[in-house]
């Protein structure tokens, strides 16, 4: 009777934590894949074009929790040169990249130890380049039918190139790395989800954070809105510390 009472509460936690991650189905293979783009133009007073794109690939085994990311934004602008002449001319470019594996120590798939690389090239950020490598546990401290929190933490290092007064610097060091994802189902169309990433090293704090909505158009389509929020505390003189992007895309998932 023990036994089964054992057996019954495992099973229920894994409803729970698929009933939170219902917009992220798993199939037979392992494989979780969404991709996602959203794009605007203006016309008449303002000229421009901007567009976002990511692609999240995640891979289930009986050991091994993977996911690989690419990601892109960039945005142009009509202006007029000191020729008086419109040009379009290139106000925002960033790509990114990043792989982390993840070794499962329980059978219930939340108790992790995690490698993962990550690469950034923004050409107008406080960071024209910002690449870093880690190693942590992660966990999920709490799930319920309608929520799920995982949090991870480990070491790192991070190499950095910025440029000030036309002269690139490089910077190099250890961190700490903190990250949480809440997830809340709404409804059965319907998930929230908030995510933080937070890098501590010596001069500087690098974060990151992702608010978004997304709801179920059908069985592969959803529509997401997103705020997302770039942070470094320490910045050269002529970058702002905070960048931000508000985003409504569609996310195609197979």
């Amino acid at each position: 009777m023990k036994s089964l009472l054992i057996v019954t509460a495992l099973a229920a936690g894994h409803s729970y934590a698929a009933a939170a991650d219902s917009l992220d189905p798993v199939n037979a293979n392992g494989w979780n894949t969404s991709a996602e783009l959203g794009a605007i133009s203006t016309s008449g007073n303002t000229v421009g074009t901007s567009v976002t794109g990511k692609i999240d690939a995640k891979h289930e085994t009986a050991k091994w929790s993977n996911e690989y990311v690419l990601a892109g934004y960039f945005k142009d602008e009509e202006v007029t040169n000191a020729d008086g002449d419109k040009v379009r001319e290139r106000s925002a470019q960033r790509y990114s990249a990043s792989a982390k594996a993840g070794y499962k120590l329980l059978s219930d798939d939340h108790d992790k130890l995690f490698a993962l690389a990550t690469h950034v090239d923004d050409r107008f950020g406080a960071y024209t380049r910002y690449s870093t490598i880690g190693i942590g546990y992660g966990t999920q401290t709490y799930q319920s039918d309608t929520h799920t929190l995982d949090v991870e933490i480990g070491p790192g290092y991070f190499r950095g190139v910025r440029t000030e007064n036309n002269v690139q610097t490089v910077e190099t060091g250890g961190t700490i790395r903190g990250a949480a994802l809440l997830k809340w189902k709404l409804s059965d169309n319907a998930q929230f989800s908030q995510n933080l990433i937070v890098e501590r090293g010596t001069d500087n704090t690098h974060s990151i954070a992702e608010t978004a909505l997304r709801t179920k158009i059908n069985s592969t389509m959803q529509m997401k809105a997103a705020f997302n929020v770039r942070n470094d505390t320490n910045v050269p003189a002529d970058k702002k510390n905070t960048d931000t992007q508000t985003s409504v895309t569609l996310v195609y998932s197979f």
